[in-house]
Order: C-alpha cells, then sequence, then structure tokens
C-alpha cells in the first residue's frame, strides 16, 4: 500500500491500530511513554506490539519537561524519534541524535504567536506537528499562518483533517505530512478504524 503523503498515527494504544496502519502504508506510529496519559503504553505492550510491525518508524511521545526522565524513557522504550510540547527542551534533546517533533496545541496560540514561532521558536525541531483538541476550522489566516509555518518547517497537519476536506488540505497547504489519531479497542481483536479508515483510504493511491 501506499499513500500520497506522509502519514504519523499519534497515540496508538493497541495491536490493531498498529497492524492496520502499518499495512496501509503509514510513515510512524506514536507511542505515549508518558505513565500518567490517559493513552500511556507500558514498555512490556510496547515491546509486543513493536515486534508485530514492520517497515514503520517509532515515536516515543511525551509531554514530560524533565531532561532525566525523557533520557530514562529513550533508553526503555529506544524510539526512532522523540515527540516533545516544549521547544525549550530541544537544544538539550539534540544532544541524543534523534530526529524531535514538536507538538504545538494550535488552541493556546495566537496566529501571532505561532508565526514568532515559526521564525525563532522551533529551532532543532525536525517536525512540528500542529494538533488541537476540537475541530478545526480553516479559514484563511489560518491557512496563511501554516503556509508560512510550513515555508521553514517540516509541519504534519494533525488537526481539521477530514475525509471529505483531506484532498484539499494536502493541495493547498504545503505540508509535510498529516498526523491522525489512533483510537482503543472494543476488546482485543475487536476494533472499528471509523475516522482513521476512511481519511487513509482517501488518501491511498492504487
Amino acid at each position: 500500500m501506499a499513500l500520497q503523503t506522509l502519514v504519523k498515527i499519534s497515540g496508538v494504544t493497541n495491536l490493531s491500530d498498529a497492524r492496520y496502519c502499518a499495512g496501509m502504508g503509514v510513515d510512524m506510529l506514536g507511542f505515549s511513554m508518558d505513565a500518567n496519559a490517559p493513552d500511556y503504553v507500558d514498555p512490556q505492550k510496547f515491546g509486543e506490539i513493536r515486534g508485530w510491525v514492520m517497515g514503520v518508524q517509532i515515536v516515543g511521545e511525551t509531554g514530560s519537561i524533565d531532561p532525566e526522565q525523557i533520557e530514562q524513557m529513550l533508553e526503555t522504550y529506544q524510539p526512532d524519534l522523540l515527540q516533545v510540547d516544549d521547544a525549550a527542551m530541544i537544544p538539550y534533546l539534540s544532544t541524543f541524535d534523534k530526529p524531535i517533533i514538536l507538538r504545538i496545541d494550535l488552541a493556546l496560540l495566537t496566529l501571532d504567536q505561532l508565526e514568532t514561532l515559526g521564525h525563532a521558536g522551533a529551532v532543532g525541531a525536525d517536525y512540528i506537528l500542529l494538533e488541537h483538541p476540537d475541530a478545526l476550522h480553516f479559514d484563511d489566516d489560518l491557512k496563511a499562518a501554516i503556509r508560512q509555518l510550513a515555508d521553514r518547517h517540516s509541519v504534519l497537519l494533525g488537526a481539521g483533517v477530514t475525509a471529505d476536506n483531506v484532498q484539499q488540505l494536502i493541495t493547498e497547504l504545503p505540508v509535510r505530512g498529516l498526523a491522525l489519531r489512533g483510537s482503543n479497542e472494543e476488546r482485543p481483536g475487536n476494533k472499528d478504524f471509523g475516522t482513521l479508515m476512511d481519511v487513509l483510504e482517501a488518501i491511498e493511491v492504487d
């Protein structure tokens, strides 16, 4: 399988998502390393899932701002990439020689702050992941801000993406790729892939 653009799946918690997404040709699978996070995957379960998937890069996701804790996570999980929420951590974390994804919550930033981040605040990040907790409306100002950010950085769009608008978004916005979210299983092996499946099928290349 092949997809039209790079795709990261965030918050993977189960083997069903991991195997389905890997089979669809996604590029990155993200796993939360934070024990207090709702989508946390403990090291044992993580190892079991990782052993079943091939051909994808593994992203260790954390909201921690404790360098020692992050270093311990990296030793335990051995991800291919590291995702963090705090741009101030990047200079230190770059010493670990792993590509870094900086996750940005658009609900916490004004468009001016997003522009400032693009100019100076994300130096050293290999990707910038844009997320939003709610439905996102792409007005002209937001599209312009994303275009400006994408001129300087590899942007992963992780908000407002649906099967209906995904083709328009990847045509209009020069983003590096998309970021979709995994979801929990109803019970082991029983999974409704829902929106995730709809979007991946919409960008599948025959």
